[in-house]
């Protein structure tokens, strides 16, 4: 009975398994489900067996065994083999699980899942279609979905901002607010993203010397806005700095040629000259200035007190000034007064009882001598005792 054993190889094939019957190293056949009994006696016996759920073959020489066997292997394994310009959509049971790239060959199990592979040529068109984008773009890996991320540039275009898609190195194309994707084998893929809203750009403590030699420290804050993005991106690698450096010369310059008085006295003539310096340079590069502003002019410590001291002698020369401009006009004005209180006694006499009107407001009690021509016939009380 040991005899027998040695004679057979007994070999149980599962329902979800396929067996690959090996004799002497040379594939022989495929051991379908079930028991089989091998004779051994015709050579050493080799079987390899698969599990066909995981629906792909596997097997190094996988490729080399359809090509050689495929009358044989073709009942139950398929395959599928791209070009260089090829990229391969993986769908089992009509679900995209993987992304082939150029020059990949796949087996797969027959009879378990349905397998299908789209063929997509990017020999020229490299943009990927919205359905398909969505699906790679979802974020879930499934088997082989882990390559995804190599496979496809996928990019958001926020609102009030544009993309550059620059391919090998190549401006293509200005992309507008949304989302792209793009096969990235055989090439170089970038987006470059360029905002069009309004930007500021401050140019901060600069030290710079007035035209009669004051030291200020100045602080100014441009706004701008692009409107060729294509231009801004051929023409800089970084436009702030490029435009932070025409703002900090152009505000030099402006300064330089102006003493402290002119640039305390109109701050704003000095906004109007570096904007009109630098709003036609930027112009030839796609971006418009929107404004200019001199946000502080700093002075020194020791210029502070001088000032101060200037200012201080101008008030106290104006208080002066209209001092005396307003004694004249005084006297004259008592002068006038006097002259109709002489000609007019009842006029004096009512100016007599407005002052003393007056004086009634600040005491208690107060008392007049005299009549109506003058002479003290009686006391007369403003105002009862309390």
């Amino acid at each position: 009975m040991k005899s027998l054993f040695k004679i057979w190889k007994i070999v149980d094939v599962a329902d979800n398994e396929r067996a690959l019957l090996f004799r002497r190293s040379r594939f022989e056949r495929v051991l379908p489900p079930g028991r089989h009994r091998i004779w051994r006696l015709s050579g050493d016996v080799r079987v390899e067996t698969y599990d066909i759920t995981e629906v792909v073959f596997d097997a190094i020489k996988a490729k080399f065994l359809l090509n050689t066997y495929g009358e044989i292997l073709g009942e139950y394994l398929q395959s599928y083999e791209l070009s260089d310009q090829q990229v391969g959509l993986f769908y089992r049971d009509g679900h995209l699980v993987d992304i082939l790239p150029p020059g990949t060959y796949r087996a797969v199990w027959k009879g378990g899942e349905t397998v299908r592979v789209g063929i997509v040529d990017i020999s020229k068109e490299y943009t990927i279609d919205e359905n398909i984008l969505g699906l790679l773009g979802r974020g879930v890996k499934i088997g082989q979905m882990r390559i995804a991320a190599q496979a496809v540039s996928y990019n958001k275009i926020p609102d009030e901002h544009v993309g550059l898609l620059v391919v090998n190195g190549k401006l293509e194309q200005t992309l507008q607010p949304g989302r792209y994707g793009f096969w990235k084998y055989n090439r170089s893929i970038t987006v470059k993203l360029i905002d069009m809203r309004l930007q500021t750009i401050d140019v901060s403590g600069q030290e710079i010397l007035t035209k009669d030699r004051v030291s200020l420290r100045i602080n100014l804050r441009g706004t701008i806005k692009i409107t060729d993005p294509q231009r801004v991106a051929l023409k800089f690698g970084d436009y702030k700095s490029f435009i932070y450096r025409g703002l900090q010369l152009h505000l030099r310059e402006a300064v330089g040629t102006q003493t402290l008085d002119s640039l305390l006295a109109d701050k704003d003539r000095l906004n109007i000259v570096i904007a009109t310096g630098i709003r036609k340079k930027l112009a030839e590069y796609g971006i418009e200035v929107i404004s200019v502003e001199v946000k502080d002019i700093i002075l020194p410590g020791n210029m502070k007190m001088i000032l101060s001291q200037i200012v201080e002698a101008q008030k106290e020369s104006e208080a002066n000034l209209i001092k005396r401009h307003e004694e004249p006009q005084a006297v004259r004005s008592q002068h006038n007064t006097a002259e109709m209180m002489d000609h007019n006694p009842v006029l004096l006499q009512l100016k007599e009882l407005e002052s003393l009107g007056k004086i009634d407001t600040r005491i208690d009690k107060n008392s007049v001598s005299g009549g109506p021509e003058g002479v003290p016939t009686d006391q007369v009380k403003l105002r009862p005792t309390a």
